[in-house]
């Protein structure tokens, strides 16, 4: 691996560089915490803070088995990253499922990845890092970084990209517990209208009106918030649930 822009002062410039973009895109992040805007945010300042860089793609588990790539700072990306998934191989495939962090230097050279790597270097790419961003409970995904120059990325620039994707970890993992948070009031909001029409309708507590919708969850293998709802749209439950007045 190269050693080029590794002079002190390209460093304290790269440490500066991702400084400011830690501390915008956790400031915007504070604002509008959803995953989607999120994710944008996180490829777009990558491309900034981590030298060598000229693309950027985020890769995410979805499920056990599914990756797929919600944002990206261009089509390339998308177009290579996509071709991981097809053929199942690739530098970020094997982050997310093998190792940290991978780095190539010529795609046109490297044996590792027989029939992705010369269909990526058709695209234009030349160099790819990719480091997975996980926390000690798991793997949530990996940061891909293209580049279309060979040799793009020194050692220093790894260190980077591998602090760099500490931060985007925590910025992913804020975006979920909102996201959780979220469901879960939104859930007991719908249920406690629920509540209030069962109340209304038949004079019933709230707790009697809590455990007819329970009841019925259970009976019929159906979730409490989806019971809930569909009283809500419809304005009534089907007749075969638990009666109303039943002890």
């Amino acid at each position: 691996m190269a050693d080029h822009r590794t002079t002190p002062e390209s460093q304290g410039d790269a440490r500066t560089a991702m400084g400011r973009s830690f501390a915008q895109v956790l400031g915007e992040l504070a604002e509008d915490p959803e995953e989607q805007p999120a994710l944008e945010r996180i490829v777009q300042q990558a491309v900034e803070a981590v030298p060598g860089c000229d693309y950027c793609g985020v890769s995410l588990r979805r499920g056990r088995d599914k990756v797929e790539t919600p944002a990206s700072t261009d089509p390339l990306v998308d177009e290579a990253d996509s071709l991981q998934y097809d053929l199942q191989e690739g530098p970020c495939l094997d982050a997310i499922y093998v190792d940290d962090t991978y780095v190539v230097d010529d795609l046109r050279t490297d044996d590792r990845w027989p029939r992705w790597a010369p269909r990526a270097a058709a695209l234009g790419m030349r160099s790819i890092l990719s480091v997975r961003l996980a926390t000690t409970s798991g793997t949530l995904g990996g940061l891909n970084l293209y580049a279309r120059e060979t040799h793009a990325y020194t050692r220093h620039d790894v260190d980077v990209a591998h602090l760099y994707a500490l931060h985007a970890t925590s910025a992913l993992v804020m975006t979920q517990k909102v996201a959780g948070l979220q469901t879960a009031l939104g859930t007991r909001h719908v249920i406690g209208i629920a509540q209030g029409i069962l109340m209304q309708r038949y004079g019933v507590s709230k707790e009697r009106a809590f455990e007819v919708l329970r009841r019925y969850s259970q009976h019929h293998n159906l979730k409490l918030r989806d019971v809930a709802q569909e009283l809500v749209d419809r304005g009534s439950i089907p007749a075969h649930g638990p009666a109303i007045g039943d002890g």
